[in-house]
């Protein structure tokens, strides 16, 4: 225990301590800056004028001309220059269907790639057995190379008993699954469905194979079986289920 006003070990590198951090702020001239930090603060106008922004002083200081300002900033009422009354006299224009961008482009034509290949919820009829709703490309049909969905779609075939979304088919699976051409099938006026021909009898074993129809059949949907077709010999996947539920003797009621 230490005699009275004794200063102890610690007190005394305490205020050695103080004494070099003073001597450090007065050679970084620190004491100037927080002198001038206290009076900012203090001040109520520098307050006012710490919150403009350098942009603004930056523009303010060219000497060119003043700031620009609104009539709502000057005290003026602002003139909007809207009309009183909307005008109704003239009617708005009839919206029309914007040409296709592939028909734009020429790939409409006859045996182009395009046939068939551009989706469209709108224009394109969906396919029984692709189910794509996709613009068919012949080169005459005017719904899909016009934009009319008024006029039907020469590349979907229609069938001519149940008018139903069964006898839509588009050119490449009536070929692939069936065995039909499009272009033959346009000048029967009579063309019938697979259904429909299934329902008179008219070909016995002749069944829409569709994956929808051959699973309400309890049938595996074939997939692309129209190259195990050709490698037998048969013209459509069709005419080989056809064979194959004859040779097994399996038929089906409609």
């Amino acid at each position: 225990m230490g005699y009275p006003g004794a200063e102890c070990e610690y007190e005394s590198l305490r205020k050695a301590r103080i004494s070099e951090n003073k001597a450090r702020m007065a050679s970084l001239k620190l004491n100037r800056c927080a002198d001038e930090l206290r009076s900012a603060v203090s001040s109520p106008k520098s307050s006012k004028t710490s919150t403009k922004s350098p942009a603004k002083e930056k523009v303010k200081g060219l000497g060119s001309g003043s700031l620009r300002r609104s009539d709502r900033l000057r005290g003026k009422p602002a003139n909007l220059d809207l009309p009183s009354e909307p005008d109704f006299s003239v009617a708005a224009p009839r919206r029309k269907l914007a040409t296709p961008a592939w028909r734009k482009m020429g790939l409409g034509s006859r045996g182009g790639g395009a046939r068939g290949s551009v989706y469209d919820s709108v224009l394109g009829i969906c396919c029984h057995f692709c189910r794509q709703k996709k613009l068919c490309g012949e080169e005459d049909c005017k719904r899909c190379s016009t934009g009319n969905i008024n006029q039907p779609c020469i590349g979907k075939t229609e069938c001519s008993v149940c008018h139903s979304s069964n006898g839509i088919l588009c050119r490449a699976c009536l070929m692939i699954r069936y065995g039909e051409d499009i272009d033959e099938v346009r000048k029967m006026k009579n063309w019938m469905c697979p259904h429909c021909i299934e329902e008179k009898g008219i070909k016995p074993y002749w069944i829409c194979n569709s994956s929808l129809c051959l699973k309400k059949r309890k049938m595996t949907p074939t997939g692309i079986a129209i190259y195990h077709a050709r490698e037998k010999g048969y013209k459509s996947v069709a005419h080989l289920l056809m064979d194959e539920l004859k040779s097994a003797g399996k038929w089906f009621e409609a």
